[in-house]
């Protein structure tokens, strides 16, 4: 009989790579680790696990129980998330990793109205019985692939992510995933810059007749940066790059100074784009932002409330932008 404490080891062995940092993960140490490994090996019949150099690496049979495991362990999370859902129980903590404008747009609602932070008001009642709900968010801001990464070792319980139309996201397929928005990705340049391109406001831009321009774009490390990449290449030119920052209010306020042009999906635009000449893509290139849970949590009271107000959130936000001018027709 496999027991489902090894396997949930040789899982976490899968995502973290090395017995040091599994242990950390597991509040173990390393010989503890590697007795429960050796015990696994002796309950399958066969090797799970072999050394590589100084490292241990999965055998075919590791990653056969690895496979399963990820499935055990979805049924167990929805158990777990029906009886808190019968229950009206609630763990009282949702890790939260988002993207920069995520964080700065859609997460800030969930701390006022779940946690009551700063308001001076009572929390969100728990599902309609008037009791406070008492939650406790914890936020990390990154990229996607770390976010997706950290989901994957467990540690956090929501991703907050994108992908491009130029640049599509893989996701485990056993992952819960939800939309929660398309939105445009934009050419923002200084109004007097726009003038001579004879481009007006909300007009849109071809950018095969703008490879002459000097671009603004996020880093390298940057999933924003390959999109700006793909989409110059589907324009037929790589893009002269005279500035590079992984914040994009950074690179608007230089595009405001006339140092550029950028392209900026619309939830990264500032608060005020007054200074800024903002134009959809001849070629439309969208960003959807979608959230990621692993398998059988989704039902969680907990997260259940953390994706609710996500989704309301991200409406509103939509629905503020409708009748903008930049917004694509």
């Amino acid at each position: 009989m496999l027991d489902v404490r090894r396997l949930r080891i040789l899982q976490h062995l899968a995502a973290y790579g090395t017995v040091a940092a599994t242990a950390d993960a597991l509040h173990l140490t390393a010989p503890a680790v590697s007795q429960h490994l050796a015990a696994l090996q002796k309950e399958a019949g066969t090797p799970v696990v072999e050394k590589h150099g100084r490292t241990l690496r999965l055998t075919a049979a590791g990653e056969l129980l690895v496979a399963h495991t990820e499935v055990i362990l979805a049924e167990l999370a929805a158990a777990e998330s029906g009886l808190a859902a019968m229950k009206g129980g609630r763990r009282g903590t949702v890790r939260i990793s988002a993207f920069a404008s995520a964080a700065r747009t859609l997460v800030p609602p969930l701390f006022e109205r779940l946690t009551g932070s700063g308001t001076g008001t009572d929390p969100t009642p728990d599902n309609g019985t008037g009791a406070a709900r008492d939650l406790s968010l914890r936020l990390s801001v990154q990229e996607p692939d770390e976010a997706l990464d950290e989901l994957h070792k467990r540690s956090t319980d929501l991703a907050l992510v994108h992908s491009y139309t130029v640049l599509p996201r893989s996701v485990p397929a056993a992952w819960e995933q939800t939309v929660l928005m398309e939105e445009p990705v934009l050419l923002a340049l200084h109004p007097d810059r726009a003038g001579r391109e004879g481009l007006t406001a909300g007009q849109p831009a071809d950018l095969s007749r703008l490879a002459h321009l000097p671009w603004l774009t996020p880093g390298p490390e940057t999933s924003c940066y390959e999109m700006i990449q793909r989409a110059c290449g589907a324009a037929g030119f790589v893009p002269d790059i005279r500035a590079s920052s992984s914040d994009f209010s950074v690179l608007t306020a230089l595009a405001a100074v006339d140092a550029g042009a950028v392209l900026v999906p619309r939830m990264a635009l500032p608060d005020h784009t007054a200074a800024l000449s903002l134009h959809p893509l001849v070629r439309p290139v969208s960003r959807t932002v979608f959230t990621v849970s692993r398998a059988g949590t989704g039902k969680h009271p907990d997260l259940r409330a953390v994706l609710d107000l996500l989704h309301e959130t991200a409406t509103a936000l939509d629905d503020r932008t409708a009748g903008r001018p930049d917004r694509p027709r």
